[in-house]
């Protein structure tokens, strides 16, 4: 082999825009959006001029439902076509999901923020599926625990997750819903804002503990071998943003949970 096809070059593009139906506990057929994808590739110099064009005809070969096994086959589609060295592949789009107000039992549509990343080379391809999920938590320095002595703010909970098996994004917004304070609505009618009013100052859930608490049910998880868990908190009395987050590692055990340790990174 010449020395100029054993030359690598890294190639990709970023952002591009493309209709996609993606996994969805609610519709087995997937639900329809729009995704934004980023797919970075090493290749042979000798492959460099013609490299855009077998991608995106690669891409346009796979219409079906993005989820956990046909992203391990697109990806290895990727590889081959390109005869690449490694491929990396980023779907990044919005999920909608129909939810019902506490009081007045409205329904209304919450958009959360969704990211497939799907990467191959020699070794088996690997997908890991992520979710921001936003709540309200209770503010860490309030001292009184008595009803009204509380106030809240706004968190958001990133949860990573790798498994053989599709994990729906319906399935962890349920975790942060029943973990935190209180879920997000895209509607409240003025009933549902009493009641939420109420609930922030009378309910103490601060991030630390909703962590703690959503760490406790994904480790019940089988079909989850590894996740992680960021939490970003947006506190009204400050002008930054404080993070805590933590991990489970593949080779724990569900049960050993407690000894798999949390990383802070502030609260």
């Amino acid at each position: 082999m010449s020395e100029e096809k054993r030359y690598l070059v890294d190639v990709g593009l970023q952002d591009l825009p493309y209709p996609v139906r993606v996994a969805s506990r609610a519709n087995p057929e997937g639900q329809h959006t729009i995704a934004s994808i980023s797919l970075s590739a090493r290749i042979n110099h000798s492959f460099e001029a013609s490299w855009i064009g077998k991608l995106i005809q690669i891409l346009h070969s796979h219409r079906d439902v993005i989820a956990t096994s046909t992203l391990k086959r697109n990806v290895k589609d990727y590889l081959d076509g390109l005869s690449a060295t490694d491929v990396s592949a980023t779907f990044t789009y919005p999920f909608f999901m129909e939810k019902v107000t506490p009081v007045s039992k409205e329904k209304c549509l919450v958009r959360y923020l969704c990211t497939y990343t799907a990467k191959a080379s020699s070794f088996a391809p690997r997908v890991a599926f992520k979710v921001q999920v936003p709540c309200l938590t209770t503010y860490p320095s309030v001292a009184g625990d008595k009803a009204g002595e509380l106030f809240g703010q706004l968190s958001t909970v990133a949860i990573e997750t790798q498994s053989d098996a599709d994990v729906f994004p319906e399935d962890l917004v349920d975790v942060v819903d029943a973990k935190a304070v209180a879920p997000i609505y895209s509607y409240l009618t003025e009933q549902d804002e009493a009641y939420i009013i109420h609930r922030v100052h009378s309910e103490r859930r601060t991030s630390v503990q909703v962590t703690d608490d959503i760490e406790k049910a994904l480790c019940e998880r089988k079909d989850i071998a590894w996740f992680s868990i960021r939490c970003a908190n947006y506190g009204m009395l400050h002008s930054y943003t404080t993070l805590l987050g933590s991990e489970k590692s593949v080779w724990g055990p569900p049960e050993d949970w407690e000894a798999m340790g949390r990383a802070d990174l502030g609260i």
